[in-house]
């Protein structure tokens, strides 16, 4: 007997007028957003600039979109192109989701070492700064696969089950993927929530860098594979758990391929970079303590001059002294003769 259970939100999409308003892609943007804040903090903290992160997401984040749709769309080509498929034009609807992680983090990366590149930093340091904000991120944008009704486990009788309702539109269009839909309020099936899971262990994972980056000096982009390593540990069970359509080999799900792979690359990295952390984050170290106004290469700065000319002149015998204007002071008093400190 079923004690509880989680319920599915009633919809995903909502209606300003003609606008929709999907919480698939609310959840996405809030996850940018919060992997931006945070993950801007951990740099300064790191030595970088205040901003550079935002600077880089500019680059990162659509190269990022494009790589998570484009292994989607690969990985599960005969949703769109097989028979009845949705067709090319639904390629395009990123909204309805189908975002896969390794392509979002594989091309996203080359986006945030085009944007480091031309911020002049190094892009080793500031991916471990911003690995666990991205995690979190990821943590976030699972929320957008609840709204949706989509990457649940097989049926289960446990008590965090969740429920997944039938949908219709407006069209007459009903089943648990509807996503334009509202539930009709009948209870389909009870399955395992692996979205929630996947929430639970990318904070999890989160936690776990951040308490590896205060105890050790990990750099060279070290800490960021600990992230995909770990990301990929958790994923390869949950694949397993999952029961939804997807691409098979051999009968096993292409993902739990994906996330095996990726996580020895992940390990051999860890292993064989550079162990310690990097003096600086900048490509050009002096761009890590810009001189202040007025201040030479050298250290010396504008007022020096000045200075070395009156020694100078104190070295010849001249007289330096400029006695003020008598204000009635008495002889020998301190106010009566300007002090150079």
């Amino acid at each position: 007997m079923i004690l509880a259970s989680i319920p599915s939100p009633a919809q995903g999409v909502w209606h300003l007028g003609p606008v929709p308003i999907r919480a698939y892609a609310l959840c996405i943007i809030v996850g940018i957003v919060v992997a931006c804040w945070w993950g801007d903090r951990r740099w300064v903290a790191r030595g970088g600039k205040p901003g550079q992160v935002l600077d880089v997401a500019v680059w990162a984040v659509p190269f990022g979109l494009i790589g998570g749709r484009l292994y989607h769309v690969m990985t599960d080509f005969s949703t769109y192109f097989g028979p009845n498929g949705r067709g090319l034009g639904a390629v395009f609807r990123i909204w309805d989701g189908g975002l896969g992680i390794w392509g979002a983090v594989a091309l996203g990366g080359v986006g945030a070492a085009i944007g480091c590149r031309k911020m002049g930093i190094k892009l080793g340091p500031f991916a471990d700064a911003i690995a666990p904000a991205i995690i979190v991120a990821q943590a976030i944008g699972r929320l957008g696969n609840w709204f949706n009704q989509e990457l649940y486990g097989a049926p289960t009788t446990l008590p965090w089950g969740l429920e997944i309702y039938e949908r219709a539109n407006d069209v007459g269009q009903r089943g648990p993927d509807v996503l334009d839909g509202h539930s009709t309020g009948v209870v389909l099936s009870v399955v395992q929530p692996t979205f929630l899971y996947e929430l639970v262990w990318n904070l999890l994972v989160a936690a776990f860098l951040v308490i590896v980056d205060r105890r050790f000096r990990i750099g060279h982009g070290r800490l960021f594979a600990l992230y995909v390593a770990g990301y990929c540990l958790g994923r390869f069970f949950i694949e397993i758990m999952r029961d939804d359509h997807a691409t098979l080999i051999f009968g096993v799900r292409i993902n739990v391929f994906t996330a095996a792979l990726v996580f020895a690359g992940a390990v051999a990295y860890f292993l064989l970079a550079p162990k310690g952390r990097e003096d600086s984050v900048f490509l050009d170290e002096s761009a890590a303590a810009p001189s202040e106004t007025g201040t030479e290469q050298d250290g010396s700065t504008e007022t020096d001059a000045p200075v070395a000319l009156e020694k100078a002149d104190d070295a010849a015998g001249t007289e330096a002294d400029v006695r003020p204007m008598d204000t009635g002071g008495l002889p020998g008093d301190s106010t009566s003769r300007n002090k150079e400190d």
